[in-house]
């Protein structure tokens, strides 16, 4: 009789927790669904590959090696005790239970022992670095869930232990310490209880189990855990191509209302898995410049926020719905499903919730990105966070004309004089002046050219960019290169406008830009601007681009191994390199400018301690360059700080904007007449022209 009722029981509440939890992943399901369909680009190869890497081979989680290690136990552990779970619940109700698989079983027992134990140890770590090393990037909110995940994470694993181990004193069983080691050891232990007291207790430790499970598999999907069920799908399913590469505005399209996102149901359905997947780690928060330097942003917790705001429409449009029973643990509505589809757009846009932008993300933290994609380089489970906030301010900007005064002033000075500062759009050749020894022809004064040198409005206006533009134009003629400048017909790129959530100037510039590039059959781009470099080469082909495009290290570097410049004067400088955000994290290029440091005789490269991929932004990106900072530390000077700390002679970069940010720096902290911010092709050009005047 007893042996029935405990499998009614286990039946009964087994499939009661499988009811919750299929309930709970389908409303996550039609909240997902909510957002607007995208197109996919199947590009199998290229997902499968992401997902083995960075899923699979979990290769993010290891930038933190102990987070890695721990993780990596855990999740790998977890597929192999599910094997045992079937095995232990027969147990529940076949005395002895095992799976008949004759001598080999003894080594199931075995992997299945160790990889408890070694889960065990895992959780305890993970307790220990929240709760006893304190972490910081783990204390950003206690509510109690990450308690409970170890806890329950915990009783999951001793009971196992606990389970197997008086299950070998009620059969009456010897130990196994080769194979149940551990089982074994609290065998031993407990071997004079007694079969009666052996039964019953394995009973109470195989349903505490039991309950775990249940209770575990319900709590997963409404609770930071149910990154487990969708983290997989969201690496399948992220973007491809570029990273950063943002979606283009058809503004031909008439039925289109509003530009950008201001409701949670207009982003996409791709980008609102994100919203689930996330791990709460805190990594992107804890790489994050204008999180780490006292601003309202952090990028986790605008994920959250955004999740929570999606569960609550998701949850209040399902309470209108009259065809499809569901039920939204956890939650007040206990009420149908959502209708996929028009129908759902429809009711969610007649919702009564908090508005997205002003009541869950304020116009400060979205104006606080500075676009560098730290904390999407950090994410184990491949969210995209910048895209988000660039889409809500589009929205502020194009839609509500809502946007900061600087912001306004930038777009009016672009759209007037096609650069920053309004300056008079026929001085863009002026940078020339001053430079005999320098030889800069315009585009319509030659017949033949191999590269454009794309100057941008930094180098062709901004006094110390300018100096940049002269030093590499000084290269490209003493290595007998073929280029030329558009002058005065150049205009602004758009990068920034476009990371500004100008869209449409963005789109009038590329045009207008790549009219100029076709008149004049450019084959070749170069450019100074790692920002104008990654537009010009990722974004620009979707507007009509056809050509190649390379940033002045990637020539530089070019132009020594062919040997058409040999660095051989000795520059005597310690340099502290900063890698730009746009070179480095958005195309990859790490290599190059160290490499060109190296060739030249008598340069000490020294690396920051925040480099390469976690390289921390210089706080100008995404339209920073041209907004103040009424928050916190300027993001300027905390990397300024991070350079000197190496004691370097030259803090060195390769871009104008970093440039312009760090030689801020050392002058607020007075140290420019001790430490010189210099360009890599400045610094190259101090090795080219020494030698050649010595000719």
């Amino acid at each position: 009789m007893l042996a029935w009722l405990n499998l009614v029981a286990f039946l009964a509440l087994t499939g009661y927790a499988v009811y919750l939890f299929i309930q709970l992943v389908y409303s996550r399901y039609l909240f997902v669904k909510l957002g607007k369909k995208a197109a996919f680009e199947p590009n199998l190869k290229e997902r499968i590959h992401a997902v083995l890497v960075n899923g699979l081979g979990q290769r993010k989680l290891f930038k933190d090696k102990k987070s890695g290690y721990m993780h990596l136990v855990l999740f790998y552990g977890f597929f192999i005790i599910q094997i045992g779970l079937i095995e232990l619940i027969i147990k529940g109700f076949i005395k002895g239970y095992e799976f008949p698989l004759g001598e080999a079983h003894q080594y199931f027992s075995q992997l299945q022992e160790w990889t408890t134990f070694l889960m065990l140890c895992a959780v305890v770590y993970g307790f220990y670095r929240r709760y006893g090393e304190k972490l910081k990037r783990l204390q950003w909110k206690r509510d109690g869930k990450a308690a409970f995940v170890y806890i329950a994470l915990t009783t999951l694993t001793l009971s196992i232990l606990l389970s197997l181990g008086f299950e070998t004193v009620m059969l009456g069983h010897h130990p196994e310490f080769v194979y149940a080691p551990f089982s074994g050891g609290i065998a031993l232990v407990f071997s004079g209880i007694g079969t009666t007291a052996a039964t019953v207790l394995f009973y109470v430790f195989w349903w505490v189990h039991m309950l775990s499970v249940f209770a575990f598999l319900v709590f997963v999907p409404q609770s930071k855990q149910a990154h487990e069920l969708f983290a997989l799908f969201n690496i399948f399913f992220k973007k491809v191509g570029p990273v950063g590469k943002l979606n283009k505005i058809d503004f031909e399209d008439e039925e289109v209302e509003e530009y950008g996102v201001g409701k949670i149901e207009n982003f996409s359905q791709m980008q609102l898995i994100d919203l689930y997947a996330c791990a709460e780690c805190g990594r992107c928060t804890n790489m994050c410049p204008a999180s780490g330097t006292g601003k309202t942003l952090s990028p986790m917790d605008l994920i959250l926020k955004m999740r929570d705001h999606l569960t609550e429409k998701g949850a209040a449009v399902t309470s209108r719905n009259p065809w499809m029973p569901g039920v939204v643990f956890g939650s007040s509505t206990s009420s149908p499903s959502v209708a996929m589809g028009s129908a759902a757009q429809e009711i969610a846009a007649t919702v009564e919730t908090p508005q997205l932008i002003g009541d869950v993300i304020t116009e400060e933290e979205l104006w606080a990105c500075t676009t560098c994609r730290n904390c999407e380089d950090q994410c184990p489970v491949a969210n995209e966070h910048v895209d988000k906030i660039i889409d809500m301010r589009r929205y502020l900007v194009m839609t509500e004309g809502n946007m900061p005064h600087e912001a306004a002033r930038y777009f009016q000075n672009i759209e007037r004089q096609s650069n920053p500062w309004g300056m008079n759009r026929k001085e863009r050749v002026k940078w020339r002046e001053g430079r005999e020894d320098i030889h800069v022809p315009l585009v319509s004064e030659v017949e033949d050219f191999e590269y454009l040198f794309f100057v941008g409005s930094m180098g062709s206006f901004d006094n110390r960019s300018q100096k940049v533009a002269q030093s590499f134009a000084k290269i490209l003629n003493l290595a007998g290169v073929k280029f030329a400048i558009l002058g005065n017909e150049e205009r602004n790129s758009g990068d920034t406008a476009r990371r500004m959530g100008n869209e449409f100037l963005f789109q009038q510039l590329a045009q207008e830009n790549i009219a100029n590039f076709e008149a004049y059959g450019v084959k070749k781009i170069v450019t100074i601007c790692p920002h104008t470099y990654n537009t010009f080469k990722h974004e620009y082909p979707e507007f009509g681009l056809e050509a190649e495009v390379y940033h002045h290290t990637e020539v530089i570097w070019q132009l020594i191994q062919e040997g058409k410049i040999e660095p051989t004067m000795e520059v005597e400088e310690s340099i502290a390199y900063h890698d730009s955000c746009y070179l480095g994290r958005y195309n990859n290029i790490f290599d190059i400018p160290r490499d060109i440091m190296k060739s030249i005789p008598g340069v000490k490269v020294l690396e920051m301690e925040r480099n390469r991929e976690d390289a921390m932004c210089c706080g100008a990106g995404g339209g920073m360059m041209w907004m103040e900072e009424t928050q916190g530390k300027r993001v300027n000077i905390e990397r300024t700080e991070q350079a000197l700390r190496l004691n370097p002679t030259t803090i060195g970069s390769n871009c104008p904007y970093c440039l312009m940010m760090m030689n801020d720096g050392t002058k607020a902290m007075e140290v420019e007449g001790e430490v010189k911010t210099l360009d890599i092709a400045e610094i190259v050009e101090r090795s080219l022209v020494l030698r050649g005047a010595a000719r």
